[in-house]
């Protein structure tokens, strides 16, 4: 079962984009095929509406990538086993390429998505929010803004889940999955099936401290490149985190916390991380 991009790789791609593709005009665009385009009943009616536009910036809605463009937004959500690629107009298209943008300066940016998992569209500007809801009624999101810690405790007394599913719940906390939410609960001392109202406040103090902590590590390293969830940045640099992961993926390796082999208990169907001191 593959991971999909966690909320460091989402923004490390947007401050790639923003620095450049911001105010670069789109010569034209292709798109393999209409899996990427649930929206549109041709590709011609997607390409189209891209051709002639200009890049002002790139920004998030969620973990949705936004290109604005003078009167609309290009939407790109990014699939598990995507990625993007910047790239010279004759480099060699790499297999899986799905969507093109053809620069009148400057080459090409490509979306490779073997899968075919990602979503494409471009929107009117002022009606962002009513075409596409889902990217309303998100949770805190750890980079965009800052978390006040009432805010947090607020979030963490008020449902009485385990810890790993209130971190990765887009609804409480954006775009926390398997990766951070290990790291992250290392780092406060906290285990996974710990149910969230039974904390002190203490403890909520170090969780909401490792949370802020862990997901700006994730974007000073450039995000996290493992085997099974490679990540690059949109020049093919590989993110440096996974140098720096306490638990995850370490089952039997020694913590660097008590010494003792680092464990691994399946978790809703998944692999999750942890050590002795966890508590």
């Amino acid at each position: 079962m593959s991971t999909p991009l966690e909320l460091p790789e989402i923004e490390i791609i947007r401050r790639d984009l923003e620095r450049d593709v911001a105010g670069r005009k789109i010569k034209n665009a292709e798109i393999a095929s209409l899996t990427l385009l649930p929206r549109y009943k041709s590709r011609k009616a997607f390409t189209d509406s891209l051709s002639g536009q200009k890049i002002y910036s790139a920004r998030r809605a969620g973990l949705a990538l936004v290109l604005i463009m003078k009167d609309d937004y290009l939407v790109m959500k990014i699939g598990e086993g995507a990625f993007f690629e910047r790239v010279a107009a004759k480099a060699k298209v790499t297999k899986g390429t799905q969507f093109t943008i053809n620069f009148t300066q400057g080459g090409q940016l490509r979306l490779v998505d073997p899968g075919g998992n990602s979503e494409i569209c471009v929107v009117p500007s002022d009606d962002l929010f009513e075409e596409m809801p889902e990217l309303t009624g998100l949770g805190m999101d750890p980079i965009a803004d800052p978390i006040p810690f009432p805010s947090f405790a607020g979030a963490v007394l008020g449902c009485s889940v385990h810890l790993k599913e209130l971190l990765c719940d887009d609804e409480v906390i954006l775009g926390v999955g398997d990766i951070y939410s290990d790291e992250i609960l290392f780092a406060s001392g906290l285990k996974h099936d710990r149910v969230s109202d039974s904390l002190s406040t203490q403890e909520i103090r170090r969780l909401h401290r490792a949370l802020v902590e862990i997901i700006h590590d994730g974007l000073r390293y450039k995000g996290t490149h493992l085997e099974e969830r490679p990540f690059n940045d949109i020049f093919g640099v590989p993110g440096t985190y996974q140098e720096h992961l306490a638990v995850y993926g370490r089952h039997g390796d020694l913590s660097q916390r008590s010494r003792a082999p680092i464990k691994r208990k399946k978790y809703k169907g998944r692999w999750t991380y942890f050590c002795d001191t966890q508590v």
